[in-house]
């Protein structure tokens, strides 16, 4: 099992057990009433695997038991949650985002926002407090007013209000995307094209990032759409296919996002993480605007927008765009509104800056015991290729202000993830002198 800020992820019946769930479960309900000192509303909701449904009869029972109410959304996006855990003293997903579908986890978020590493180290060292009474919490089904809120964010901008007539493909893989998506982009004057809208019913993988996409594809191309949007399982990732049924890359995507922001949101300030393209920065720099890196993970991104009072950011490696005045987590949903209602002046734009770029993401299995160590090797390795080494988060070998290298333990698997960046003309050879060197040091050392 992976315990990090983004939660607790395993493969369910085993490392991630019924135990482990209604152990971390009671944990999280004593610290919310340990820190909040009051009677506490949690809400609660699941993505579709079909473990989702007994681990959340678990996580409900043992709130309860510690005299709690839960609030049941249901099956819910993630983005959704967090959009109405604002009005809860907490709130827990049942979801492994876009891990195999044997996965599952406990996403935990406080105050409408994912906890923080410190707060995390608080959480997993609380005794679980039991009521001295008898008294037990209740079970409310909850419903959401996400569709109407992010309707009235889009009313509010007479430029995204003129261009929402777009044919558009949705492909939410059966996941907890299902339905929302669709009917917000209808709802804006979209005609919306579906490819798989049964919840529960996976007609792909869980992480559309690295799935062909063909039916996605497919219905583009054969019906002339302006877009194709893939969503993962929990809704916090999207992906985009162009009107020549091209997948787009996920900086790309977050690029049209921030594009969007500084055009029609007039955005200043903005936040991502350390393994995003240098496209966005530079179309941050071009306009006159303000980029800080964070480390790698939803919650440090969030952290740092917090620090910074940024307009808008997120993850380059995940696609994933946070407006933390709308919502404090990547948010698919809303990033497929904002780049559906783009016009074709910032468009060409965006991919005039992004396409003298090329990025590659990859991983391997590192076991844990070994993590360490093959860290401090590829920073002796590399170190002499470098014009400057970051250790913001891993190792972050600059070669030159085109290309980087950067080095990371995963928050959410056990790997070693590798990111790289270059030119269109450097990044093969770049990619292939980096593998044959790690492969070599990982032998070394195993």
């Amino acid at each position: 099992m992976k315990i990090s800020i983004s939660g607790a992820r395993g493969i369910y019946g085993k490392d991630l057990n019924l135990h482990e769930i209604y152990r971390l479960s009671s944990i999280f309900g004593s610290y919310l009433k340990k820190s909040k000192n009051k009677k506490i509303k949690c809400l609660v909701a699941c993505d579709t695997r079909a473990s989702g449904d007994i681990i959340k009869k678990i996580v409900k029972s043992s709130l309860m038991e510690q005299n709690i109410d839960v609030y049941d959304l249901s099956i819910a996006p993630t983005p959704i949650v967090f959009r109405e855990s604002k009005k809860f003293d907490g709130s827990i997903i049942i979801t492994a985002s876009h891990n195999p579908f044997d996965w599952n986890g406990l996403k935990f978020i406080i105050d409408g926002r994912g906890i923080f590493e410190k707060e995390l180290c608080e959480l997993l060292s609380t005794q679980i407090m039991f009521p001295i009474t008898s008294s037990y919490g209740v079970s409310r089904n909850f419903l959401s007013n996400y569709e109407n809120d992010i309707l009235e964010l889009i009313q509010k901008s007479k430029e995204l209000n003129s261009y929402n007539n777009k044919r558009i493909g949705i492909d939410a893989g059966g996941g907890a995307a299902c339905g929302y998506a669709n009917n917000i982009l209808k709802n804006i004057g979209h005609v919306v094209y579906d490819v798989n809208g049964n919840k529960g019913i996976f007609s792909r993988g869980p992480d559309p990032t690295v799935d062909d996409l063909l039916q996605l594809k497919s219905i583009v191309k054969s019906n002339d759409l302006d877009y194709g949007f893939a969503f993962d399982l929990d809704g916090d990732r999207l992906v985009v296919v162009n009107s020549n049924g091209e997948k787009l890359n996920s900086d790309i995507t977050l690029l049209l996002c921030i594009a969007n922001m500084v055009y029609n949101f007039k955005g200043k300030e903005f936040v991502t993480s350390i393994d995003t393209s240098i496209s966005i920065q530079n179309f941050v720099k071009n306009h006159g605007c303000y980029l800080t890196y964070s480390k790698v993970g939803e919650a440090n991104v969030v952290q740092k927008m917090i620090e910074k009072n940024a307009n808008a950011g997120g993850e380059g490696s995940s696609a994933g765009f946070i407006m933390p005045n709308f919502n404090m987590c990547r948010d698919a949903i809303l990033a497929s509104v904002l780049i559906s209602t783009i016009n074709k002046k910032i468009l060409k734009e965006c991919f005039e800056i992004s396409d003298n770029y090329s990025q590659i993401r990859t991983k391997i299995q590192i076991e844990s015991k070994l993590q360490k160590t093959i860290l401090e090797k590829l920073y002796d390795e590399f170190k002499k290729d470098s014009t400057e080494i970051n250790t913001l988060d891993g190792i972050k070998i600059i070669i030159d202000e085109n290309s980087w290298i950067l080095f990371r333990i995963s928050n959410t698997e056990h790997v070693l993830r590798i990111s790289i960046e270059s030119t269109n003309s450097k990044i093969n050879t770049l990619y292939r002198n980096v593998n044959e060197r790690i492969i070599k040091l990982h032998d070394q050392i195993k």
